[in-house]
């Protein structure tokens, strides 16, 4: 039987966190793990001509304010493969607001931008702006353009720190405070 990837513990023992991969860097497909099924699940394609840059997944043990695990993407140049885990830690937030899913109003869904512990040519980015302006713009508009067909009407409300994504992970895991307090907003 396959393992419920969903309820992995969060953390590691060194405080790190763990993403499971999704849908790998270089995917043209958004692919979902369905906890029920205990396998992963074509969910939808991305518009013509655009691919994940980076790996996307989720952070188990995690429920985020729309009600899944928190999203992750981790900033490696190397595709990994859907259900790899990687040990990870925050480089930063992209804060993002979109429609609720089949329910009126909007709702924040921020990506949480992290980076492989072991991945010593990275040891270099540390916050958000030590990544280039360029490619933080690029990641943007990934994200608005990945859903720009899926009414979602989102919005990018700029980026948060990795302290800030350290605390997302920490309330989104449940029995915790609330996944956002008022910092966050």
């Amino acid at each position: 039987m396959i393992t419920n990837l969903v309820t992995l513990p969060a953390r590691s023992e060194g405080g790190s966190f763990h993403v499971v991969v999704e849908s790998p860097r270089g995917s043209q497909v958004k692919i979902k793990f369905d906890p029920q099924l205990r396998a992963f699940k074509f969910s939808r394609p991305l518009p013509a001509g655009l691919r994940y840059p980076y790996d996307w997944g989720f952070v188990p043990s995690t429920v985020g304010p729309d009600g899944d695990p928190l999203d992750a993407m981790v900033f490696c140049d190397l595709p990994t493969f859907p259900g790899v885990i990687i040990e990870c830690r925050a480089l930063g937030v992209i804060r993002f607001k979109q429609n609720r899913k089949g329910k009126a109003g909007r709702e924040r869904n921020d990506r949480l931008i992290a980076v492989p512990r072991k991945m010593p040519r990275f040891d270099l980015f540390h916050k958000p702006t030590d990544l280039p302006l360029r490619w933080r713009k690029e990641l943007e508009e990934f994200f608005l353009a990945a859903v720009r067909f899926e009414h979602k009407d989102a919005e990018i409300l700029g980026w948060g720190s990795a302290a800030e994504g350290e605390r997302m992970i920490d309330r989104c895991i449940p029995g915790s405070r609330p996944c956002m307090d008022e910092r966050d907003k």
